[in-house]
C-alpha cells in the first residue's frame, strides 16, 4: 500500500539528509585536518612549556572531536522520542558554543596584548566581553528551550529537525567580532611605521583573517536564520565552530613555530659571537 506524503514532508526530510551529509562532511575535514597536522601539533605539545593557553590548545582540540561524534549520532542513528532529540541537539549546541568560545580566546588574548600599553582597551575589552558572552549564550539558550523537535513522518529519513532559531545570537556575535576587527587595524594603523617585526606582522594578519572569517561565516548563519526553512537554517551553525578551531589551532602553531625559529636563530648568532 502506497502512502502520499506532503510536500512539505518531503521537503522536511530532504533537508534533514542534506543536514547529514553536511555534517559528514564537516567531521571527515576535522579528521582530516588534524591527520594532516598531526606531527606538527605532537611537535608542540611535546617541545613547548606547560601554559594556560596550551591547555587552551588541547581544550580546542578535542572538544570539535565531541560535537562530531554528537552530530554523527543524531544524523544517522534512528530516533523518533522528541524529547531525546532535544537533549543531543542541546548538547550539540553547547558543544559549538565552548568550541567557538575556546577559538575565540586565542584571538581575544591576541587583541588584549597587541593594547598592552593601552589601558582603556583593556578596560573596554574586559567589560564588554563577558556582557558579548552573556548575551550570546542567553538568547541561544532561550531560543533551544522554546523550540520544538521532530522527527521525519518518511520512514527511513534519520534524525530530527526544529524550528530553534539563532538569529539573534549570531547578530550579536558578528558585531563582537566587528570591534575586535576595528580594534586590531586601528592599532595596526597606529604601529605601522614603529614596529617591523615578523612575528607581530604575522600576529597582526592571523587576527585580521581569523575575525574576517569569523564575520563571514557569522553573516551567512544570520542570513540562514533568518530566510531558510526547515532544517536549512540550522546547516551551517556548527560548521562554523570547525571552521573557527581549525583557524585558531593551525594559526597557533605557526605563530609557535615563527617563535621557535627567532629564538634559535638568536641562539645561533649569540653562540657564533661567544666563538670569536
Amino acid at each position: 500500500m502506497e502512502t502520499n506524503y506532503s510536500s512539505e514532508d518531503i521537503a522536511a526530510a530532504m533537508s534533514l539528509q542534506i543536514y547529514a551529509h553536511v555534517y559528514t562532511s564537516m567531521a571527515t575535514l576535522w579528521i582530516y585536518e588534524y591527520a594532516c597536522s598531526f606531527q606538527e601539533e605532537w611537535t608542540f605539545l611535546l617541545q613547548s612549556r606547560w601554559t594556560k593557553v596550551k591547555g587552551l590548545y588541547i581544550a580546542t582540540r578535542f572538544v570539535p572531536f565531541l560535537l562530531s561524534i554528537v552530530h554523527l549520532y543524531v544524523n544517522f542513528i534512528p530516533n523518533e522520542n522528541s524529547a531525546k532529540c532535544k537533549v543531543l541537539n542541546t548538547v550539540c549546541s553547547v558543544l559549538g558554543q565552548i568550541s567557538v568560545g575556546f577559538s575565540e580566546f586565542f584571538f581575544l588574548l591576541r587583541t588584549y596584548a597587541l593594547w598592552r600599553h593601552n589601558r582603556f582597551v583593556h578596560i573596554f575589552i574586559l567589560a564588554f566581553t563577558p556582557v558579548a558572552i552573556i548575551a550570546c549564550v542567553g538568547t541561544t539558550y532561550a531560543s533551544i528551550v522554546t523550540a520544538s523537535y521532530e522527527a521525519s513522518a518518511i520512514p527511513g529519513i534519520t534524525g530530527c529537525y526544529s524550528n530553534s532559531n539563532l538569529f539573534v545570537s549570531f547578530l550579536l556575535f558578528f558585531i563582537f567580532e566587528l570591534g575586535l576587527m576595528c580594534l586590531t587595524l586601528l592599532h595596526a594603523i597606529q604601529s605601522w611605521r614603529m614596529t617591523n617585526g615578523r612575528l607581530y606582522t604575522i600576529l597582526v594578519k592571523s587576527n585580521i583573517f581569523y575575525y574576517s572569517c569569523s564575520m563571514f561565516l557569522s553573516a551567512v548563519n544570520v542570513f540562514t536564520s533568518r530566510y531558510l526553512h526547515y532544517q536549512y537554517h540550522v546547516i551551517f551553525q556548527d560548521y562554523q565552530s570547525i571552521i573557527l578551531a581549525i583557524l585558531a589551532l593551525r594559526m597557533h602553531l605557526h605563530i609557535w613555530q615563527i617563535d621557535q625559529q627567532s629564538y634559535n636563530i638568536d641562539a645561533l648568532v649569540w653562540t657564533s659571537l661567544s666563538d670569536i
